[in-house]
Formats: C-alpha cells, sequence, structure tokens
C-alpha cells in the first residue's frame, strides 16, 4: 500500500487529524469547499479546553478565549429556574470559530499538511468495496486512505454502500436545525441570568438560547423541525418581550445551520474509509457541541493508522479506531442519546412539572466539560435527591411512564454498546450495528 491520505472536508476533526499523520511523515490533502476566508461560522464555539492537550497542543493565547458562563434552565412556563455552577475546573472555554481554525491550520500548515481550498467533494470512489478516493469539482483524486470530515450530510458516507453497514443519513430527531445571531445589546442583565437556555419554549420541540455578553447579545433558536425567517422573526418578537437585552440590529451571524443530536456513527470505518467528527455524529447528543470530541477522535484515529505497520487501511486494521473511540467516549455518548429521545416525548407542563418538583435540579444541569456521559452528569446524587425525583416520579403516572421507557432504552442502549464486536468481522458487525442503530428508534 502506502501513506497518501485525503481528508474530506475542512471539519475539526479532519483537520487536527491531518496536522497528527503529517507530523508521522504522512503525505496528507485536505479538499475542502469553502475559501480560506470563509471557513467557520460567524460565531463563538463552546468546547472542553483538554481537547488541545490531546492533541499535544498547548491552549491558544489567552486573548483568544474566556471561560464560558454558567447557563441557567427554564421550562415552558418560565417559572423555575435551574442555574448551573459548574467547578471552575470544568469550564468550558469559549472561542471565536474563526480563531479555533486559524489556530489549528497554522498549526496542520507547520506539519506539512496540503490544504486545497474551493474545492467541492462529490462523491467517493470505489474498487469493490473499498473507496480508494474521491470524485471533488476539480476532478479525480485517490489515496491509500480516505477520513471523512465533510460533516453530516458527508456526501462520501451518504453514498457508501449498505452492504458496509454505515449508516447514510440521519433521520428524524437525529439533526437539529439552528438559527443563530449575536443582536446589538439594550440592556444589562443579572449574572444568573447571563446565558438563558429555554426548554421547549411556546411548547415548540427545541430550545431558545439568550447569552447577553459584553458588546452583544447571543440568540440561538434550535428546533427538530426545519425553521424558516418567518418563524424565526416571529420568535424574535416573542424573546424581545421578556429579555430586553436583545436588540433589533444583527450584528454578526444570521446563519442556518443543522447540527447532529443523536448518537454515534454505529461504524466508523471500512476499507480505505474512516469517519470523524459531524460525519461520525460525534456531538454530545443533548449539548450538540462536538468540537472536543473530534479534537480527541483525531488522536485515536492517528494512533491506529500509525499502528497500522503493514499500511493496509482496512475496516480489520482500522476498528482499532471504533473500539478505542467507544471505550472513551462513544460508549458514554449513545446512552444520552436516549435522555434526547425521552425530551422529545415531553409535553410542555410534564417539562414544567419536572423541573418544579425537583426531578430534575440544578445540579442535573450542571454539565461541565468532561460531562460525555450520563454518569458524569447525574452522578453523586445523595439519598435525599433520589427520594425527591422518585417522589415527583410517583405522583405523575404519565412523566413516569415516559422516563421509565427512557430507563428501558439506557439498559439495552448501554448493553448493546458494550457487546461491540472486540475484532471486525463484517457478519458480526453487520448484526451488531443493526441492534446498535434499533436502541435509538422514536
Amino acid at each position: 500500500m502506502g501513506r497518501k491520505i485525503i481528508v474530506t472536508g475542512g471539519g475539526h476533526g479532519g483537520i487536527t487529524a491531518a496536522m497528527l499523520l503529517a507530523k508521522n511523515g504522512f503525505d496528507v490533502t485536505v479538499f475542502e469547499k469553502n475559501s480560506r476566508e470563509n471557513m467557520g461560522h460567524d460565531w463563538t464555539d463552546i468546547f472542553d479546553k483538554k481537547g488541545f492537550t490531546e492533541l499535544g497542543l498547548e491552549l491558544p493565547s489567552k486573548e483568544l478565549y474566556k471561560l464560558k458562563h454558567d447557563m441557567t434552565f427554564y421550562g415552558p412556563a418560565m417559572q423555575t429556574a435551574l442555574h448551573q455552577n459548574t467547578p471552575a475546573d470544568q469550564l468550558e472555554i469559549q472561542m471565536e470559530r474563526r480563531d479555533i481554525y486559524n489556530y489549528i491550520i497554522g498549526k496542520a500548515e507547520d506539519a506539512g499538511v496540503k490544504l486545497v481550498y474551493d474545492c467541492e467533494v462529490v462523491a467517493p470512489i470505489l474498487f469493490g468495496n473499498r473507496v480508494v478516493g474521491i470524485k471533488t469539482s476539480g476532478g479525480d483524486e485517490f489515496a491509500d486512505l480516505v477520513i471523512d470530515a465533510c460533516g453530516m450530510d458527508s456526501p462520501v458516507r451518504r453514498a457508501l454502500p449498505e452492504s458496509l453497514g454505515i449508516q447514510n443519513e440521519a433521520i428524524e430527531y437525529e439533526q437539529f436545525y439552528v438559527y443563530r445571531a449575536f443582536w446589538n445589546k439594550t440592556a444589562e442583565v443579572e449574572d444568573i441570568d447571563k446565558f438563558k437556555v429555554l426548554m421547549l419554549p411556546e411548547g415548540k420541540l427545541g430550545i431558545s438560547w439568550i447569552a447577553t455578553e459584553e458588546e452583544h447579545t447571543d440568540v440561538l433558536i434550535g428546533r427538530f423541525l426545519p425553521l424558516d425567517t418567518d418563524e424565526v422573526d416571529r420568535t424574535m418578537d416573542v424573546l424581545r418581550l421578556s429579555n430586553p437585552s436583545i436588540g433589533t440590529q444583527i450584528l454578526r451571524g444570521g446563519q442556518f445551520v443543522k447540527i447532529p443530536v443523536r448518537q454515534p456513527l454505529g461504524v466508523l470505518v471500512a476499507d480505505g474509509y474512516a469517519a470523524i467528527g459531524d460525519s461520525a455524529f460525534m456531538t454530545v447528543p443533548i449539548i450538540g457541541s462536538g468540537i472536543a470530541n473530534s479534537f480527541k477522535a483525531a488522536r485515536i484515529l492517528a494512533d491506529a493508522i500509525v499502528a497500522d505497520k503493514d499500511e493496509a487501511y482496512s475496516a480489520e486494521s482500522l476498528w482499532k479506531y471504533q473500539t478505542e473511540f467507544y471505550k472513551r467516549i462513544g460508549s458514554g455518548l449513545a446512552p444520552l442519546a436516549c435522555v434526547k429521545l425521552m425530551l422529545t416525548r415531553l409535553e410542555g407542563h410534564e417539562l414544567d412539572y419536572i423541573f418544579a418538583t425537583g426531578i430534575l435540579n440544578a445540579d442535573d444541569m450542571t454539565i461541565g466539560a468532561d460531562s460525555t456521559n450520563l454518569a458524569s452528569m447525574l452522578g453523586g446524587m445523595s439519598f435525599d435527591d433520589i427520594k425527591i425525583k422518585l417522589g415527583g416520579l410517583i405522583n405523575d403516572k404519565t412523566v413516569l411512564k415516559k422516563v421509565v421507557r427512557m430507563g428501558l432504552e439506557l439498559v439495552k442502549a448501554t448493553a448493546v454498546t458494550a457487546a461491540m464486536p472486540k475484532k471486525y468481522d463484517r457478519t458480526a458487525v453487520l448484526k451488531w450495528v443493526k441492534e446498535y442503530n434499533e436502541c435509538f428508534k422514536q
């Protein structure tokens, strides 16, 4: 074989995997559809700073990031506020997306990675069931391994043969439709309301957030159903009634995007192929943040590729990436997808009841940077906490039924994920991934 690697798309995980591989002597080229100056949305991202450590990188300059405000969560009735109190060592950082790209692209270029901009990836090139290259707007490109970092709607993953067991499309309730803009700030707010998250606002299946910063008010509107401009305008008018910090002038952003909010991709690899980042659905299902997970996955993937001394880059040799990713990250993310599914089944009044009775409390909502599994989010509950939660559940049979269903789904998803084959055998993998995907049906 050889050591030529193509990365499709300029996702965070793809670029940092490229950097690590170039440092190990691989010939790596990234193909990105956007121009260099148009990479990254015009907004900030929140993520675990230890993702940089996983890559062997120092933190960027302190002028480029700040610590995130704790969030305050509200149910539809806006009557109960659950305010996070994140430990200082668990606070995530907030950083301009374009500054993140400037930093990691600079490191990748220093390592010898070649980046080709304004070049759209159209489809994979297959020889039998092996990915041997890509079709692009600039022509065909061939390589020994293709790393798919094209995002949730990756044209590479979507065109792979069904026989590989790799889910081609994200389905309903697995993707979140988001509008986000930075508006002029027209009022100051109390610290507790610096970062408000409204859950099931107006009974809509989704969230809104209002983050009042020094220079602007950051507003996000997210739904499980597609958004349009009319819905955004109507929602903004409603939000302004109770949030005086939101002005009427858009300073930045104003973009519609989709993000994955689901379990990680069941099969990450095939012969000549590996998926990473949003292409592999590596976001935290109930948060939507995936940058730190992508950075951590880049290290795991690069280590698996370097360890393949035969340079086969087959499903068998890349399975080490799959198993290590699930061991460290994926096995914690998968059960969280069950929690997300329960939230999509709740009525607005039921969520208000859950907030008001303490079934969910501020400690439960204190999601820190290391919170990538259910145990870390709900761990440390006292006996009194458990008694309050059980009391609230027993007093509402409908909510109890939905929570019990979630519990059964959690148990099943955890057990099935743990039963993932330790070594790649296509028959065994196809059987396993079918069971895995069935765990998350709405």
